[in-house]
């Protein structure tokens, strides 16, 4: 019997808003879900661990992967470089997965095009306001790199519009239920409107 054929979901949202945090609670939720782990340049923080959250590279070692075809995608988000190791998400997708890729908006555009029957879906914040507080109770920026990360997320909500579904992350446990419930619809070939309430 010809194994099923994996789906991959794309998941993005401005810095701050809580997509790891979701991610953790989808994953509890529904146990057979695969989070694809991205490569980072930037610092590993505090509460963040090597293999599980990102795998923490230097900036030569990432242009290695890429010179060497093992990066699916990547993109520059402030002063640091993000990417996506190509040969686990594939893997996975054969073995009929479905797949979570934790990914910036500019390299979903990417994965998009490569992998047209992948879903997108944005994770929205209630407000710039609230976002804005949640990036300053985190404490990990400075406040360059925090007035960056703003105008960065005014520009990544703009781009929301090409997105499949919007979640609108005001309380985690509903956002990620509706989350699930896209997943499920995907399974049945059907789909969701999301409102926006920005």
């Amino acid at each position: 019997m010809e194994q099923k054929k994996g789906k991959l979901i794309l998941f993005s949202g401005p810095s701050g808003v809580g997509k790891d945090t979701l991610l953790d609670i989808l994953l509890r939720k529904d146990p057979t879900l695969q989070k694809s782990i991205s490569i980072t340049t930037r610092l590993k923080r505090e509460n963040e661990h090597d293999g599980v959250d990102y795998y923490f590279i230097t900036p030569d070692d990432f242009e290695a992967m890429l010179d060497s075809g093992d990066v699916l995608e990547f993109a520059k988000y402030g002063k640091n470089l993000y990417g996506t190791p190509k040969k686990p998400v594939d893997k996975w997708l054969s073995e009929g997965k479905t797949v979570i890729l934790k990914i910036e908006v500019q390299g979903a555009a990417k994965i998009k095009k490569m992998y047209p029957l992948s879903t997108a879906i944005f994770i929205m914040p209630p407000s710039l306001e609230i976002l804005e507080h949640r990036l300053r109770c985190r404490g990990t920026e400075d406040e360059d790199d925090l007035v960056r990360r703003l105008e960065i997320a005014r520009g990544e909500i703009e781009k929301s519009r090409g997105y499949d579904y919007i979640v609108i992350n005001d309380d985690l446990e509903s956002a990620a239920d509706e989350v699930l419930d896209i997943i499920e619809k995907i399974d049945k070939g059907g789909f969701i409107l999301c409102s926006i309430r920005i």
